[in-house]
């Protein structure tokens, strides 16, 4: 390595290590000459900063697609359907009742709910379904709907996104995710998903939401099109709203997986690139408390390794996912095996809610 990178890296390694903010060519840096070892000791420091107890979190909840008939054809989805395809299905109030019954008996206390952008379900479907939700499993949150899935129904409806948030959170939406994300850099987008909401607008979903008073999570999809320094340039996006709103809870980063996808030709990376990019957005997003695992595509090794490299949370137990499974990834946990996952790394687990508050296994 070149002598004045090394004495950057120093000087970075040091100014992290003091919780000071670091710009986009410096997080850059990092993430493309940083020492791994060193990363993630500093990650974990920070993470310790933020949370120095010694609890690892994790959600019972539940990922259930209500439609996979979508419209965007995304070149990394491979679970979605063109409409009119034999395949399609679009959940019935009775079969969603069902999988949240069964999550419910479970102890969990929320359904991911998404699904793909479906030319023909008016905003009044949505309102319906959610209302059924409410009524049927008062205990459960809906954290639902991704930022392009509240655009796509904004557009066919002409109402303003903030219209639509309002009557999907009245009818008894809860908080919405961050999918969608991907990679909040225009130039990406155009290549992977040109048919999805920008990433101006996958934003302005969110600061809405937040300006209404509603909770959101950050993603990021990566290891695909993106430069290592478009990867630092989405947890800019990220970290200046943040700073602007406060109202991500969590940032969650997991890799792409391009088997039986249109984009197969793509490396997958490799997990030591997981770990670096985790680390150094734990480094950059010191505005963002939580940072969550991505066990679904890394496995439960690679997932316990990342809690010293800054994470805090082991997301959920996903009792269903079609998405990552679609594309060839089929790790699954329930909560004894995540739990044992985190006592293995010394930590003690806790479950949380949406909102990384306590509630009782």
């Amino acid at each position: 390595m070149d002598r004045s990178i090394s004495a950057r890296l120093e000087q970075l390694y040091a100014k992290a290590a003091s919780h000071e903010r670091l710009s986009q060519d410096e997080g850059c840096l990092l993430l493309e000459e940083g020492d791994l070892h060193v990363l993630a000791a500093l990650a974990h420091k920070r993470r310790l900063h933020l949370h120095p107890e010694p609890v690892v979190t994790y959600i019972v909840e539940r990922n259930s697609n209500y439609t996979n008939a979508c419209v965007t054809y995304c070149r990394f989805c491979s679970c979605y359907r063109r409409p009119g395809h034999s395949e399609v299905y679009v959940l019935s109030h009775e079969e969603l009742g069902r999988k949240i019954a069964e999550i419910v008996d479970a102890g969990g206390i929320q359904i991911l709910l998404q699904g793909g952008h479906h030319p023909d379900l008016p905003l009044t479907w949505y309102e319906e379904m959610l209302r059924f939700v409410r009524r049927e499993f008062p205990m459960v949150n809906v954290h639902g709907f991704s930022a392009p899935e509240i655009e796509h129904i904004a557009k066919l409806e002409s109402m303003e996104v903030r219209d639509v948030i309002t009557r999907l959170r009245d009818a008894g939406l809860g908080t919405i995710p961050g999918a969608g994300g991907e990679m909040l850099v225009d130039r990406v987008r155009d290549v992977i998903a040109p048919l999805k909401t920008t990433t101006k607008d996958w934003l302005g979903v969110h600061r809405t939401a937040h300006e209404l008073g509603m909770r959101t999570t950050a993603t990021m999809m990566f290891g695909h099109e993106e430069t290592l320094a478009e990867r630092v340039e989405h947890m800019e996006r990220v970290r200046e709203l943040q700073d602007e709103t406060g109202g991500f809870t969590a940032f969650i980063l997991w890799t792409f997986q391009p088997e039986n996808t249109a984009m197969w030709r793509y490396p997958k990376l490799e997990s030591h690139q997981y770990l670096r990019t985790a680390a150094v957005a734990r480094l950059y997003l010191d505005n963002v408390a939580n940072l969550q695992a991505s066990w679904v595509t890394q496995g439960p090794r690679v997932a316990e390794i990342s809690l010293r490299c800054g994470v805090n949370d082991m997301g959920s137990t996903m009792f269903e996912e079609n998405v990552v499974s679609a594309a060839g990834t089929t790790f699954a946990m329930n909560a004894e095996e995540i739990e044992r996952a985190i006592r293995a790394c010394g930590f003690t687990p806790q479950r949380r809610n949406v909102f990384y508050e306590e509630v009782a296994a």
